[in-house]
């Protein structure tokens, strides 16, 4: 299926952007997942005219288990903590691991914060068109987290929140809290796999191609607003 593939998560953001051009017009904010969203995101909000940031999550890991994911703790002032109640309860979880775990990825938050944005505070949502972008849905923890954040890092919360990834698993969208009109989602595989799989090139996206396209995207919106 050659037709399918993306060559790079650059090539995947141009073909995505096509398809969100009606957006244009709402002067949305592009909000990446980083690190591997970005370069989707890059090509969006270049393609949109739009402003370019991340948003920064991070997994709650089980005991013994850091990729089990108990749910998932998303940057905001206060920052918004989403569990999956039903595992929490399974594993018969303290509130004092809960609080533990989230404190530890807090504290990774702040260092990515210093790394990839260089200290500057979380976009402001409230009000605004939020296009959310990552590189590709598996079980959508990551994404279910930070959509649900998106809502709630203000008293106001976004205006409307459209979610654009390349590859994800309809049965992976359809439970997303979002409608359908609101999910733009070009591969659609029942047997997704792993989303590398749609890539000719998925080599993993460094901290300083991060910081270089996130400059270059504010530097193009300088240019464009004239400032």
């Amino acid at each position: 299926m050659p037709e399918l593939l993306y060559r790079d998560r650059r090539d995947a953001g141009r073909r995505l952007a096509q398809l969100l051009m009606p957006w244009t017009g709402a002067q949305p904010l592009v909000l990446a997942l980083p690190r591997g969203g970005v370069p989707v995101a890059f090509e969006i909000a270049q393609a949109l005219h739009a402003p370019l940031d991340i948003l920064l999550v991070r997994k709650l890991g089980a005991p013994g288990n850091p990729e089990l994911g108990l749910g998932a703790v998303v940057e905001g002032d206060p920052p918004r903590r989403v569990l999956n109640a039903e595992l929490v309860r399974r594993l018969h979880l303290s509130d004092e691991y809960l609080e533990g775990e989230m404190a530890r990825q807090l504290a990774c938050i702040s260092e990515q914060r210093l790394r990839l944005r260089e200290g500057r505070p979380p976009p402001v949502v409230a009000g605004r068109e939020v296009i959310l972008v990552d590189d590709g849905i598996a079980t959508g923890g990551t994404v279910r987290a930070a959509l649900q954040a998106l809502q709630a890092l203000s008293h106001a919360g976004a205006a409307r929140v459209v979610l654009a990834v390349p590859v994800a698993p309809p049965q992976t969208l359809a439970q997303l809290p979002l409608p359908a009109s609101d999910i733009v989602c070009r591969l659609q595989p029942h047997d997704l796999g792993a989303v590398g799989r749609f890539y000719d090139d998925f080599a993993q996206v460094d901290d300083d191609e991060v910081v270089r396209l996130l400059a270059q995207a504010a530097m193009t919106a300088r240019s464009v607003s004239g400032a």
